[in-house]
């Protein structure tokens, strides 16, 4: 648990600065000038200045504080955005599986293949011949539905659905209307799907269609009437294609596959079927070594501008940050990161940390990318740097996961920039109460000040009055004798 108070350099209380005693003396020679003269003094030119005299230096010792805090606050939360950002997008990359060994169809209208997540396709090698590609049943009505009798019913009661050797399931029909059966048939969620298709004169069919594969083969059976059934001796419908099975042999092992995409005859690959042909595609893999040398030099630049943000928020002189915990480790964790084992194991002669494959320390800090090294770890290790980046099998490193690791750990509300931030809010905060409180006691000083001076113009008016009284009074006298 940090414990460590708000990471703001100490500051003495000021003594008056020249403006606030520049206030006092010009109160002073206000009230000596109005009482001399004899007439009323400016109460509240004369306190206002009084007031800011006294509490100046506390109000720019707060102000200071309060920007100091802000500050704080806001470089915690740069550097969070940034490490979070370069996490994510390290990750985004990653999952895009462009830094991933790649299948290659030789005849990608025939066969196309994706990488399956994790997998390891280095050497892959393997010939694909597809015969047939899997297809769905699907039926429809031989007669057309007139526009003009749309809500004319097809079939009342119930109809009975099958599908392959499942159990039955019943559909009610509603009002046996051609649109009804169809929102009835689509209510079941069976994978047997309806749709009315409305021809160039209007007229309206009903279309059932099935999933791929023999074992989604269907039946359709009315309770009343045979105007809706599907297969068996239905007369009234006709099966505009039957359920089957793709065929494909895959090096020379003839299998057949529910659906024309398939993802478990080539350990690794996804399968797309897309088309027939006699001609045996072939499957090989790619390594992705122009993607790979990308990612490693944009992964150098964006660690630089990374490395940037955090120097200046940390720097011993002028970094908002300069005495935060948090933003040292952070700091630490994100130097030492390129000496970091990112590959599983330990086999001698093979890389595994990124200053292995190319990437060198500068002296200020950044990294830089030894090209002529990169290409020759991608050359003679190609599975291991690609390891380093989308790690698959027993090997749950990677710099992905590890960036995340280190960026989940640095915003951490316990020990990493997460506490910083609720540790500065609350300091906000109680700098918020402490201004208040020097407001309150400014209104409070105004009003007593102002009363004192009110009443002290007011004494001095009516001694005044007197004055003249008396002086007007001894004037007289002087004049009679």
């Amino acid at each position: 648990m940090v414990t460590s108070t708000t990471s703001t350099t100490a500051t003495p209380t000021p003594t008056p600065t020249p403006t606030a005693q520049s206030a006092v003396n010009d109160a002073t020679q206000a009230l000596l000038k109005g009482l001399s003269a004899g007439s009323g003094v400016d109460t509240g030119t004369l306190v206002t200045s009084l007031v800011s005299a006294q509490f100046a230096a506390r109000t720019a010792a707060l102000k200071t504080k309060s920007d100091t805090i802000t500050a704080q606050i806001s470089g915690v939360g740069t550097l969070k955005s940034t490490m979070t950002g370069f996490s994510t997008a390290l990750a985004n990359l990653v999952k895009g599986g462009s830094l991933q060994t790649q299948p290659t169809s030789s005849n990608a209208a025939i066969l196309s293949a994706t990488a399956q997540s994790g997998a390891k396709l280095s050497g892959l090698s393997s010939s694909i011949t597809v015969t047939r590609l899997a297809t769905g049943q699907v039926a429809r009505t031989i007669s057309p539905v007139a526009a003009a009798n749309r809500s004319t019913t097809l079939g009342t009661g119930k109809l009975t659905l099958t599908i392959g050797t499942g159990a039955a399931i019943p559909i009610d029909v509603g009002d046996g209307s051609i649109d009804a059966v169809a929102a009835a048939i689509n209510a079941q969620k069976t994978g047997v799907t309806a749709s009315v298709v409305t021809d160039a004169k209007g007229g309206a069919y009903l279309s059932v269609k099935g999933a791929t594969g023999t074992d989604s083969a269907f039946t359709l059976k009315g309770e009343k009437g045979d105007a809706l059934d599907i297969g068996g001796s239905a007369t009234k419908t006709s099966l505009v294609s039957t359920a089957q099975n793709a065929q494909l042999t895959v090096d020379g092992i003839a299998v057949e596959r529910p659906g024309n995409t398939v993802s478990d005859l080539v350990t690794g690959v996804t399968l797309q079927l897309n088309g027939i042909s006699t001609v045996p595609v072939s499957l090989t893999s790619t390594p992705p070594t122009d993607a790979l040398t990308q990612a490693v030099n944009d992964v150098v630049t964006t660690y630089n501008e990374v490395l940037k943000t955090i120097t200046e928020q940390t720097d011993p002189i002028t970094g908002n940050l300069r005495a935060d915990p948090a933003a040292k480790s952070l700091l630490r964790s994100l130097q030492a990161l390129v000496s970091k084992p990112l590959v599983g194991g330990a086999i001698a002669g093979l890389p595994r940390s990124l200053s292995e494959i190319g990437v060198a320390t500068n002296t200020d800090g950044t990294l830089r990318v030894d090209s002529a090294l990169l290409a020759k770890q991608l050359a003679a290790n190609p599975d291991t740097v690609e390891a380093m980046f989308a790690p698959s099998g027993t090997n749950a490193l990677g710099l992905s996961a590890t960036l995340t690791a280190l960026t989940t750990s640095a915003t951490s509300t316990v020990t990493g920039l997460g506490a910083s931030t609720v540790r500065y809010t609350a300091a906000e905060a109680d700098v918020a109460k402490q201004q208040d409180k020097v407001t309150d006691q400014s209104a409070q000083l105004t009003t007593r000040l102002t009363q004192q001076y009110a009443s002290m113009n007011s004494r001095v008016s009516a001694y005044k009055s007197t004055q003249t009284f008396l002086t007007n009074q001894i004037a007289a006298w002087n004049k009679d004798s």
